[in-house]
């Protein structure tokens, strides 16, 4: 190619073409051509060249493709070892306990007949869709409760942010409680947890004199 303009005319237009041709057909990968394609013109006793040529693609990966094809190779991987129901199952557990830890979930489930290990059980969780979050804290309030909180709140509605703000009371609460839920059921009754403005505790106070 350095010594180009030494060359005659036709034969640099036949260079050309040749690396032409040669970036074209090792560009075209396994992805561009069609398989079903492939087997019907082996199955006609086409030569490689030929439907490398009719299909669109390199024929090495024509090769490839029918030396797979013939020692039966589909898919490789290590196949599923759970099914459908097994899934469901696990599914409705959660459902019924979102309350509950994965060790506790899966323990379940290996009750039902599952033999699975505790990260597999999280990944099938994660899988369905359910994440582990903080619950919704949802008071448990009778009429007049909310009736008095409905009038302060009309009552408060034309104060500004500053106002609101020296009202404000910062409260810490024990957030170990996590539930699994899917996106968009942060709502959903069977996921909030309830309180109460007066929770029954029991607090108790100890001394020890020598």
């Amino acid at each position: 190619i350095c010594q180009r303009q030494h060359l005659p005319v036709p034969w640099r237009s036949s260079l050309i073409k040749s690396l032409a041709d040669c970036i074209v057909e090792h560009s075209l990968t396994v992805s561009t051509f069609s398989e079903d394609r492939t087997d019907t013109l082996h199955k006609e006793g086409k030569t490689q060249k030929v439907i490398a040529k009719q299909a669109g693609c390199s024929q090495s990966s024509v090769s490839k493709h029918i030396n797979r094809e013939a020692k039966g190779r589909k898919r490789c991987g290590r196949k599923k070892f759970t099914s459908n129901k097994d899934n469901c199952t696990l599914e409705r557990i959660v459902k019924q306990n979102p309350f509950k830890n994965v060790g506790e979930i899966h323990k379940e489930w290996t009750v039902a007949g599952v033999s699975a290990s505790r990260t597999t059980t999280h990944r099938h969780m994660q899988d369905m869709g359910f994440s582990c979050r903080i619950p919704c804290v949802k008071p448990l309030l009778n009429k007049t409760q909310c009736q008095k909180r409905l009038a302060w709140a009309k009552d408060k509605k034309d104060w500004t942010a500053a106002e609101l703000c020296s009202l404000m009371k910062v409260h810490f609460t024990f957030q170990g409680l996590r539930v699994w839920r899917k996106r968009g059921g942060a709502q959903n009754p069977h996921c909030l947890k309830s309180s109460v403005k007066f929770p029954q505790s029991v607090m108790v106070w100890g001394a020890m004199s020598l």
